[in-house]
């Protein structure tokens, strides 16, 4: 599919149709007139930042060359990598401003946006990350394990793209400290290319030794990790109705299945309930299936990448490998399903879970598989 983002700049004409922007997403204007720090944004509010920012990366020799796809990616990710500001932004009694929190929660506003938009899995996700992780060419030589940083965010999105994005950002600000920025991202650029991760994701012995180095504090990228693992874990994940049920029974039908809706209806308990009793009964189905070297489906929504995590510790305690399965389908059809569905969710329920949703990402596990319908 040849995606690209509303309004994106390209070959014919490099300049910017900012009306037409501004009149297609709320969004963006409103970002008008949300203050932000003059020491470190002199040139305004966040709107003229991000106009800046922009115009900085359009005006990028590397970013004109990139791919019609790439570039939209990179040209969403930067009209959007303040959009959670208005509602971060205080104003403290001594007039200091601040935006505490802003990455993140843009990140989650980003993926709502474009889902809202339509814009296909990969690009939207690729947005998403490049949100995220877009102050990392800045501050990643703060980080406890900078290598370990820079490998993990290659996994997950292009750090030569991540370093198009903080490049634009420091030319689209005004402040006194722009040259040691700009220097910080060279330097970026340079510890990427050593780590081997710059323009693709750092390539691993095996999928094994990948999920290993990350799950270990101080490990090394080309340590090849002995595979002992004797059964397997598949995890799904994905919001209710996105097709979970179905995936397995036409695919593992044969295999156990611990299913958290299931072990509900048992135990009688409604899910908007105390869930602890339900999960005790699942993971004590899970030690006797892993005590035995059986393997098993785990399914639940598992949205979250601290639950994620939190069960795959136990499960790799006993040799466990895991493959997540993500699915997900269009908003309207997963509203739809939601509707005939004989236990259907309030809507405002869904709605509460996808600005919850984390997508699995490929360090959580030695395979995941993303099924986007």
């Amino acid at each position: 599919m040849n995606w690209t983002f509303p309004y994106c700049p390209d070959a014919n004409n490099w300049t910017i149709n900012w009306q037409a922007l501004e009149t297609e997403f709320d969004w963006l204007k409103s970002l008008a007139e949300c203050p932000q720090d003059p020491r470190y944004h002199g040139e305004g509010d966040v709107l003229i930042h991000t106009k800046l920012v922009c115009e900085a990366l359009v005006a990028l020799p590397e970013w004109r060359t990139l791919p019609a796809k790439e570039r939209s990616v990179l040209f969403a990710a930067t009209l959007l990598h303040d959009v959670a500001k208005p509602a971060a932004t205080q104003i403290e009694s001594d007039g200091a401003i601040s935006s505490k929190g802003h990455v993140l929660q843009g990140a989650k506003m980003a993926q709502q946006i474009l889902w809202d938009l339509q814009v296909p899995f990969r690009e939207r996700e690729a947005v998403v990350a490049l949100v995220k992780y877009g102050s990392l060419p800045l501050w990643f030589w703060d980080k406890p394990n900078p290598e370990k940083a820079v490998i993990k965010t290659s996994q997950i999105i292009r750090c030569d793209l991540l370093s198009l994005l903080a490049e634009a950002d420091v030319q689209g600000r005004y402040c006194d400290d722009q040259a040691q920025l700009l220097e910080r991202i060279a330097f970026f650029r340079e510890f990427c290319q050593e780590n081997q991760c710059f323009h693709q994701p750092r390539i691993f012995p095996s999928d094994h030794s990948r999920f290993v180095y990350f799950q270990k504090e101080n490990g090394h990228p080309d340590y090849a990790a002995y595979d002992d693992t004797c059964l397997q874990v598949v995890m799904m994940s994905g919001l209710p109705g996105a097709g979970k049920d179905t995936w397995i029974q036409e695919n593992l039908s044969d295999w156990p299945v611990i299913s958290l809706d299931e072990l509900r209806n048992t135990l009688k308990i409604a899910p908007d309930e105390d869930q602890g009793a339900v999960i005790n009964a699942a993971k004590a189905l899970a030690k006797d299936y892993l005590r035995t070297g059986q393997s098993f489906v785990w399914n639940a929504t598992n949205i979250s990448r601290q639950l994620r995590s939190s069960l795959i510790r136990q499960f790799v305690n006993y040799q466990a490998k895991i493959r997540i399965v993500y699915l997900e389908t269009s908003w309207e059809e997963l509203l739809q399903r939601n509707r005939d569905r004989a236990a259907k969710l309030p809507e405002k329920v869904l709605y509460k879970l996808r600005n919850r949703l984390e997508v699995p990402d490929i360090t959580e596990a030695q395979t995941v598989d993303w099924i986007v319908h």
